[in-house]
């Protein structure tokens, strides 16, 4: 008998912050599952601001053989003014059939009652903005080492200003 591998697992996150003309393509290197009963997870978070433009392209694959596998691919964004954008463009390639396979993706704007709620609990509007960026990315930034957390939350408070 030969022997295999399976339940095989892996998770991807990435995070792009765009500002004023500028493009930001959040390219994920491609994901294959090869193994049986596997899982994969890829998550990408983004906020634009002052018309930035953030992208999401990636590739995620379950090859032939790499039955009863599942996959999310979920991308996220948040637009900090009316002239911003965010675009995904998956690319998902499955060689099974019985498989769980699924992508989701949301915008989202930080909205009046968030700022009106946290403003009546004493923040100033940019406080509270910054506080619901960093909610936001926030899913991200616990699966990073202490020392990348904050120095990735202080560039985009900088980037705030």
């Amino acid at each position: 008998m030969e022997p295999t591998i399976s339940n095989w697992i892996s998770r991807l996150s990435s995070t792009a912050y765009s500002i004023g003309s500028s493009l930001v393509t959040g390219s994920m290197k491609p994901l294959t599952i090869i193994f049986e009963a596997s899982s994969s997870s890829i998550f990408s978070k983004s906020i634009s601001k002052d018309g930035g433009r953030a992208t999401y392209r990636g590739l995620m694959e379950i090859a032939d053989g790499a039955s009863e596998s599942r996959s999310k691919v979920v991308c996220d964004a948040l637009l900090l003014d009316e002239h911003s954008r965010s675009d995904t463009y998956p690319t998902i390639r499955i060689g099974e059939d019985d498989v769980d396979v699924g992508h989701e993706a949301t915008v989202s704007k930080i909205g009046d009652e968030q700022l009106f709620y946290l403003q009546s609990r004493g923040l100033d509007e940019e406080e509270a903005s910054k506080m619901i960026v960093n909610g936001f990315i926030e899913p991200v930034t616990k699966e990073l080492p202490m020392e990348y957390a904050v120095e990735l939350n202080r560039l985009i408070e900088l980037q705030m200003e």
